[in-house]
C-alpha cells in the first residue's frame, strides 16, 4: 500500500502510536494521532512527538503535520480515516474498531506498518516465554557477523524507528507479541520461531484457541523457501508444525531428534542431513534453567537457517549473559542469592524460574490479573519454595489455589517493599529470594522493568552483617 497523501488514524499515544505517527509523517502521509485517554494534554504528546523526532533526527520530518485528538473521535476524522493503525493494547475485538472493519478499511499494527519500508531479511521470534531472552541473543548473533543488523519490536525497540534504515543486506530480528501479530497481513519473514505457547493474556485474547491463532500469524505468509523454528516438546507448536507453509526445523529438551537441536545429558547436539555433531555442554553457557538452554537451542537454528558459521555463533552463545529481568542474579549478600524475573508474568514462565533455582527458595509474587490459572505455579514448589509473598490485585485468587495444593507457608504484603522486607527476615544463608511473580506488574507499576528495577535497588541496599 502506497502511504503517501494517505488519511490514517493511529490509535494509541504511547511508544508505539508516537512512533507510528512520525514514520508516517516520512512517508507522506497524513497521520491523526488518537487516543481516548482524557487525561493527556496534546501538549505532552507534541513533546513526546518532538522527542522522538530528535531521537530519529530524520531530515525534513515536521511534527506539526500529525494531527493530535484526545478525548471523543469526531465523526468526519472517522469518517476520513483510509488506514488504521493500531498500538499493541489496543483490542482489536472492540466496537470501534470493528466499526472500520465494517467499512473495510484496513486495521494494521505498528509491525505491519514499518514493514512496508523493510529492505532486508527478517527474523521474526515469539512465544509465551523466552522470547526477549532469544531475540537479545539471536541479535549478537547476527551483529558479530553482518555488517548491519537491527532488533525491534516487543523488546523495547520500535520497528518504525528503523525500517528506513534497513538494506538488502541487512537483517532485522524482532520479538513479537501476539497482539503485534494479531495484525500483521503482508509481513514475511524469512526465519520464524515459535518457542512455545502456554496460556497467556486470556483477557484479551478470550480463549487458548484465538491466542494460538495469534501467534500462529508469524508463519502465514511463508513459503518453502523460509524456515521455522518450533520447540517438538509443546504440543501447540509441534501441532504448527503439521500445516506450517515453512521449512520447519525442531529443537527438544527431552529427546533425541533425527533433524533439528536436542539436548541429551548435559550436551547439546545439531542433527542435519543425516549427520549429528556435539556442540556444546550446557555447563559451558552462562544462562540457568532448562528454559536458557530451549532459548539457545532455538537462536542455534536460528543462525544455521542464517548460514552463520557454527564457530562463530557458538562463540557468542558462550558469552551470552541473561537479559536483565529475566532470571537475573543481582547479588549474594549475608549468605542468601536474590535473582530478579520481574519478566515472570505469567505462571509458565514463573515455573521456569522455580526450576532454575538451586537453593531453597523465598519467592515474591502476585500483580495484576490476566485471567492465568496458577495450579501449575504452586505444583512446582515441591522441594523448591519454603516461603511465599504474595502481593497485587491477584494474592487472595493464588492463595486460594496455594490452600487447595496444600501450600499454606504465605503472607500478604500490602506493598512491595513489605513484600522484600518479609523475605530478607524468611531467608537463611544458603537460600536464594526470588522475585517471580507470575503476574504482569500493571496496578502497582507501570511495567515489569520498574518492578524488577526497585527489586535490584532494595537488594543492593543491603548491608553485610558483621
Amino acid at each position: 500500500m502506497k502511504l503517501a497523501e494517505k488519511k490514517v488514524l493511529v490509535v494509541g499515544c504511547g511508544k508505539s502510536g508516537i512512533g507510528a505517527a512520525v514514520f508516517l509523517v516520512g512517508e507522506g502521509a497524513c497521520p491523526v494521532l488518537f487516543d481516548e485517554n482524557e487525561k493527556l494534554t496534546e501538549k505532552e504528546v507534541r513533546e513526546h512527538l518532538a522527542e522522538k523526532i530528535r531521537e530519529l533526527a530524520p531530515a525534513g520530518i515536521d511534527g506539526t503535520k500529525v494531527e493530535v485528538v484526545l478525548g471523543k473521535l469526531p465523526g468526519e476524522k472517522r469518517d476520513q480515516t483510509e488506514l488504521l493503525v493500531l498500538s499493541p493494547g489496543v483490542p482489536v475485538d472492540t466496537p470501534f474498531v470493528e466499526a472500520f472493519r465494517r467499512r473495510g478499511i484496513p486495521v494494521w499494527g505498528e509491525i505491519e506498518l514499518a514493514y512496508q519500508r523493510e529492505r532486508g531479511k527478517v527474523i521474526a521470534i515469539t512465544g509465551t516465554n523466552g522470547k526477549t531472552t532469544t531475540t537479545t541473543l539471536v541479535g549478537e548473533i547476527m551483529k558479530r557477523h553482518f555488517e548491519t543488523s537491527f532488533v525491534m519490536g516487543n523488546i523495547g525497540y520500535p520497528y518504525t524507528d528503523i525500517a528506513d534504515k534497513t538494506t538488502e543486506d541487512s537483517v532485522t530480528v524482532g520479538e513479537l507479541s501476539s497482539f503485534q501479530l494479531e495484525t500483521i497481513e503482508s509481513f514475511h519473514p524469512k526465519v520464524s520461531a515459535v518457542l512455545n505457547i502456554t496460556p497467556d493474556h486470556l483477557n484479551r485474547h478470550h480463549t487458548m484457541e484465538n491466542y494460538i491463532e495469534a501467534k500462529n500469524n508469524i508463519t502465514k505468509n511463508q513459503d518453502k523457501g523460509d524456515f521455522c523454528i518450533l520447540n517438538y516438546e509443546n504440543e501447540d507448536t509441534r501441532k504448527l508444525g503439521e500445516k506450517c507453509p515453512a521449512q520447519v526445523l525442531y529443537f527438544s529438551s527431552a529427546r533425541r531428534l533425527e533433524e533439528g537441536v536436542f539436548l541429551e545429558g548435559e550436551e547439546i547436539y545439531l542433527a542435519r542431513n543425516k549427520k549429528t555433531e556435539r556442540l556444546m555442554s550446557i555447563h559451558e553457557m552462562q544462562l540457568v534453567g532448562i528454559c536458557n538452554v530451549e532459548n539457545v537451542m532455538a537462536a542455534v537454528l536460528i543462525a544455521e537457517a542464517m548460514e552463520i558459521p557454527r564457530a562463530e555463533y557458538l562463540e557468542v552463545i558462550r558469552t551470552f549473559r541473561a537479559v536483565e529481568h529475566r532470571i537475573e542474579f543481582v547479588r549474594e549478600v549475608n549468605g542468601v542469592a536474590y535473582y530478579n524475573d520481574s519478566k515472570g508474568t505469567n505462571p509458565d514462565a514463573a515455573v521456569q524460574a522455580i526450576y532454575a533455582m538451586s537453593r531453597p527458595t523465598v519467592l515474591i509474587g502476585g500483580g495484576y490479573d490476566k485471567g492465568s490459572l496458577y495450579d501449575e505455579w504452586i505444583e512446582a514448589f515441591a522441594g523448591k519454595v519454603k516461603f511465599l509473598v504474595l502481593i497485587g490485585q491477584t494474592k487472595e485468587k493464588i492463595a486460594a489455589c496455594a490452600k487447595a495444593h496444600g501450600f499454606e507457608d504465605f503472607v500478604f504484603a500490602e506493598s512491595f517493599q513489605e513484600a522484600f522486607e518479609i523475605c530478607t527476615k524468611h531467608a537463611a544463608c544458603g537460600d536464594a529470594v526470588l522475585l517471580s511473580p507470575a503476574c504482569a506488574s500493571w496496578g502497582m507499576f507501570p511495567n515489569y522493568e520498574e518492578r524488577g528495577k526497585l527489586f535490584k535497588e532494595l537488594v543492593y541496599q543491603i548491608k553485610e552483617r558483621e
